[in-house]
């Protein structure tokens, strides 16, 4: 996990600087494909994913170290064919992954926060799940475990492989001529982000767009249908970590509801978006019909709201990479403290930013554990001996946070209803 902290150092700054790139192109070419609190939601969501997986929180059901040693068949030196077997292994089994996602109920929600976002930009390829509990893809690497492939080189290709999903996330690059019979492209990746029917779960591939080709789920990009982004079922808030969960909840209840036994059992297994026939009536939900003539979600945020976001994510960003910088020193517990408290400000910011009353709670309850750890070790974890007055700035950025949410909840979200009612 250190070196995956290690790698996440360099490259969060690098993404950074790439999607500041790509808005800064769409304000220059009056083509501006980003809005503020989609993109910082967007960004949160790769926080709270980077902490997650830096912390190793999740069950291996089977590792690839533990196929590789019980049924390889054959063994391959370390030249550079093992690296070009294990990425194109490493694709395949990613294909199969995505391919599960998103046509099975209960692995669905652990994709839909990818898809959560109604733009599409650089900054949506970093909506990444916090809610994959079980690691599984060990299952799916099963020929590069027949040929012997190394743990070693599988581990470290594996980020590698992730890294380069990002640049296709974009509307600003055309078709690519010959590239789009060989590797996913922009224009393929749009196709896989849209509810238009037509493009509804296509366009699996990660990196070789020929999985799709063989496997019967590719679709080019049309220019007579124009793409709308989003999911079916709208998310309907900027909080990542609520939109995680929400597939599962609405399992969970339609699981509970229905009368039929069998159904409670099957629903996690049944096609995405399968419900029993008892509750669909009983309990509606929404699903978006007509992707043309659907409004995107707005909580309709005061330009000192957006402000407020921004600082409040700048903020979160710092503080995860000093989580990284000092990932040895603070230590296993500490770690899992400090994630913790990371997690809880996302959670109260993005709350905030749909002006929901739950933020308050977070917000007090960050303020008082992290208060409480300054008070307890007069340090945050190590910041002092960088910087004297590390934990007092701190603690004033929790009041004053703590502040900034009872005036967005309790004076401008009224302000805003008032106007609203009057228009």
């Amino acid at each position: 996990m250190e070196t995956y902290a290690n790698a996440l150092l360099y490259a969060i700054p690098y993404f950074s600087v790439l999607v500041l790139i790509e808005v800064a192109y769409g304000y220059f070419v009056k083509n501006q494909t980003y809005t503020a609190l989609d993109t910082i939601a967007s960004l949160s969501s790769g926080v709270t994913n980077s902490i997650k997986d830096s912390l190793g929180l999740v069950v291996i059901l089977i590792s690839y170290p533990f196929l590789v040693d019980k049924i390889a068949l054959l063994t391959i030196e370390s030249t550079w064919l093992v690296y070009v077997i294990a990425f194109i292994a490493i694709d395949f089994a990613g294909y199969w992954s995505h391919r599960l996602n998103h046509h099975v109920n209960y692995f669905w929600n652990l994709h839909v926060i990818h898809h959560s976002s109604e733009e599409f930009n650089l900054a949506c390829a970093l909506r990444q799940s916090i809610s994959n509990f079980f690691g599984y893809i060990a299952l799916f690497l099963l020929p590069a475990a027949l040929l012997g492939v190394p743990y070693k080189v599988i581990g470290l290709l594996l980020p590698i492989h992730l890294f380069a999903q990002f640049w296709y996330h974009t509307k600003h690059i055309g078709k690519l001529g010959f590239l789009e019979y060989i590797i996913v492209t922009p224009s393929q990746h749009r196709v896989h982000h849209a509810i238009n029917d037509i493009y509804l779960d296509k366009n699996l591939s990660p990196i070789f767009c020929v999985w799709d080709r063989i496997f019967g789920t590719f679709q080019e990009e049309l220019d007579e249908v124009p793409v709308v982004f989003g999911v079916l079922k709208p998310a309907r808030t900027w909080n990542p970590i609520l939109i995680n969960f929400q597939h599962l909840w609405q399992l969970i209840k339609d699981a509970w509801r229905t009368n039929n036994w069998i159904d409670k059992l099957r629903i996690w297994f049944m096609p995405t978006g399968w419900r029993p026939s008892d509750v669909i009536d009983k309990y509606p939900v929404k699903i978006i019909e007509d992707p043309y003539g659907y409004e995107k979600y707005t909580s309709n945020p005061s330009k000192a709201l957006i402000f407020t976001s921004y600082i409040h994510f700048i903020i979160t960003q710092a503080l995860l990479l000093f989580m990284f910088y000092n990932y040895v020193h603070i230590g296993a517990s500490n770690l899992l403290i400090y994630g913790f408290l990371l997690f809880l400000g996302v959670y109260s910011f993005t709350s905030l930013m749909d002006y929901s009353k739950h933020s308050l709670i977070f917000e007090l309850l960050r303020t008082v554990l992290g208060v409480y750890i300054i008070y307890t070790t007069a340090d945050w974890f190590g910041l002092n001996e960088y910087l004297s007055i590390g934990s007092t700035l701190i603690i004033g950025y929790f009041l004053v946070s703590l502040v900034a949410s009872i005036y967005f909840l309790y004076f401008e979200k009224r302000t805003i209803e008032k106007e609203l009612a009057v228009g």
